[in-house]
Order: structure tokens, then C-alpha cells, then sequence
């Protein structure tokens, strides 16, 4: 899995940001409209969470995930067969001068999100929390 920046952190340049931004947007776009030509892509819907663009402006990973989370495998198959074609689409689209090579992984934060939430649901955690909470009393004699 590739590793993951925040957007808006200090690992990413305004630059990197933005173009991370304009290919999320592009790819968004070529998806919901079925402009790749393939049958897999078009039978399916996916959403594009977020672009990591390196620093370099080399690689851009992006990361998807299909409506429900089902044929993930399937949708980066896809996805990876058809960067070539992906890739000039976005090119046109950016107007710089080096498209960056796509890559694709899985989303996984709503996984996390769910992960989390777990754990705070966990009785141990919420007596910690509530422990954390109850105000303390001074005794004085």
C-alpha cells in the first residue's frame, strides 16, 4: 500500500496540492462520465478520495473506491489497465509540461474511520473516557 499523505500537511507544497487536487477532479469527472473506454470502469461506480502527487511531481497515487466498497480488486485492475489512456486524459486536462505517472490504491479511510469508531465504542475506552471526565473532589479535614 502506498504511503499516505494529509492534504494540507507539511509534506505537501502548495504545488503538489494543487495538481493532487486538479488530477482528483479530473479523474472524478472521466469516471462519472464513462469517458475511458472499458467495460469494467463504466459498469461501475468509483470514487476518487484523494491524489498524492510526490514532491517531485513524478508519481501521483490516487485513491479509490467503488460505490459499497465491492470489486475493489476488479476496479483497480481496470483502473491500472487502462493508465495509459487515464493518464492523457489528465495530461490534456493539466496543461504542464510531464503528466505524472498514476498509480492506484484503495481507500481506505472510511475502513479507518470504522476502525475507530469501534474502538470508541469499546466499554474499556468509554470508561477511560468517562474516568477522564468525572471531576475530581478535593477532601479537606
Amino acid at each position: 500500500m502506498a504511503k499516505r499523505s494529509h492534504s494540507g500537511g507539511p509534506s505537501g507544497s502548495h504545488r503538489t496540492l494543487r495538481i493532487g487536487e486538479a488530477i482528483r477532479r479530473r479523474l472524478s469527472e472521466l469516471l462519472s462520465r464513462g469517458e475511458i473506454h472499458d467495460p469494467d470502469l463504466t459498469a461501475m461506480s468509483i470514487t476518487v478520495g484523494e491524489v498524492s502527487v510526490s514532491a517531485d511531481l513524478r508519481v501521483a497515487t490516487a485513491f479509490v473506491l467503488p460505490l459499497g466498497g465491492k470489486d475493489a480488486e476488479t476496479a483497480l485492475l481496470a483502473l491500472r489497465k487502462n493508465r495509459g489512456e487515464i493518464r492523457h486524459h489528465v495530461g490534456k486536462a493539466l496543461g504542464i509540461k510531464h503528466t505524472p505517472e498514476l498509480r492506484f490504491a484503495l481507500d481506505d479511510t472510511f475502513d479507518r474511520m470504522d476502525a475507530t469508531r469501534r474502538m470508541f465504542a469499546d466499554e474499556r475506552v468509554q470508561r477511560d473516557i468517562n474516568k477522564d471526565d468525572t471531576p475530581e473532589t478535593d477532601e479537606e479535614e
